[in-house]
C-alpha cells in the first residue's frame, strides 16, 4: 500500500514524507499552550495578541515625539499613515472619508502584519490562513457599511437596493434582488474568503516546495543522487518566498480598498 495515501502505516523512520491522517491538521493550533483562568492561549490567539502589539507598537514609536524632520521610520510610518487616509480612505470615499482612516488604518496594519508572519523566521504562519480572523474582520466592515447606510439614508438606503431606480423597470426585481444578496450576504463572505483563500494556498506552497526538497536534500546518505530531486523544489520555493512578500502586502490592501469601496457605496448610494 502506498505510505502517502493511508499515513497510519506510514513509518517516518523508512518513509520520507508522511501524509497527515486529515488535511485540516495542517491548519489546527487548537491545544492550549498555556491558560488563564477559563482561556486557553492557543499558538493563534498569542499570535493574533502579538500582531495586535507590534501594530501598536509601530505607530506608538513612530509618532510619540513630533519632530520637524522625522527619522526614517517616523517619515516611512507617516508615508504609510497618509496613503492610507488620502488615496484610500478619502480618494475611495471621499471627505466623509477622513472619519473612516483610523479604522482602515488599523485594519490594513494588522493584516499586512498577520500576513507578514507567513515569511517570519520562526512563526512561519500567517494569521489570516485561519479563515475566522478575515471573517471577523470581514463582518467588522460589513456591519460599518450597513450601519453607515441606514444611519445616513434611512430606510431609502434598503429601498435603493431592492427597487434600483437607475435599472429598467422590467428589470428591477431582478436586479434588487441580486444587489440585496450581494450586499447583505455575499460582501462579507467574499471579503474574507479572498484574503483567506490567497495566504492559504501561498503557506501551502511554501510548506510543500521548501519543506520537501529540504527533506529529499538531507536525506542523501539514504537515498542517495535521487535527493537532487529536492533542489529545484527548493530553488522554485526560495521564488514562492519573495513572491509570497508581494502577496502579503497587496492583499492587505485590496482587502482595505474593498472594505472602503463597501462604505462608500453607504456614504454616497447613489454613486
Amino acid at each position: 500500500m502506498d505510505p502517502l495515501i493511508l499515513a497510519s502505516e506510514c513509518d517516518p523512520a523508512k518513509e520520507i514524507i508522511c501524509a497527515p491522517t486529515n488535511v485540516i491538521e495542517l491548519f489546527q493550533f487548537d491545544e492550549a499552550l498555556f491558560s488563564i483562568g477559563p482561556m486557553d492561549f492557543t499558538r493563534t490567539v498569542i499570535l493574533t495578541f502579538l500582531a495586535m502589539f507590534i501594530v501598536i507598537g509601530l505607530l506608538y514609536f513612530a509618532f510619540r515625539t513630533p519632530r520637524v524632520v522625522p527619522t526614517k521610520f517616523g517619515a516611512a510610518m507617516e508615508s504609510l499613515v497618509l496613503f492610507v487616509r488620502d488615496d484610500v480612505a478619502k480618494g475611495t470615499i471621499g471627505p466623509d472619508g477622513i472619519k473612516y482612516a483610523p479604522y482602515l488604518l488599523s485594519m490594513f496594519l494588522f493584516i499586512l502584519v498577520a500576513n507578514l508572519f507567513e515569511v517570519t523566521p520562526f512563526i512561519n504562519f500567517p494569521l489570516t490562513s485561519r479563515m475566522a480572523i478575515p471573517l471577523f474582520l470581514a463582518v467588522l466592515t460589513w456591519v460599518i457599511f450597513v450601519f453607515v447606510g441606514f444611519k445616513k439614508n434611512g430606510i431609502s438606503y434598503l429601498t435603493g437596493i431592492i427597487w434600483p431606480k437607475s435599472v429598467p423597470v422590467a428589470l428591477r426585481w431582478l436586479v434588487g434582488l441580486i444587489e440585496f444578496f450581494s450586499t447583505f450576504l455575499l460582501r462579507p463572505i467574499t471579503l474574507a474568503v479572498r484574503l483567506f483563500a490567497n495566504l492559504v494556498a501561498g503557506h501551502l506552497m511554501l510548506t510543500l516546495l521548501l519543506g520537501s526538497g529540504w527533506i529529499f536534500m538531507s536525506a542523501i546518505g539514504d537515498i542517495g543522487i535521487r535527493s537532487i530531486i529536492g533542489l529545484p523544489w527548493f530553488v522554485f520555493g526560495l521564488g514562492i518566498f519573495v513572491f509570497e512578500l508581494v502577496v502579503a502586502v497587496l492583499q492587505a490592501y485590496i482587502f482595505t480598498l474593498l472594505s472602503a469601496v463597501y462604505i462608500q457605496t453607504s456614504v454616497h448610494p447613489e454613486h
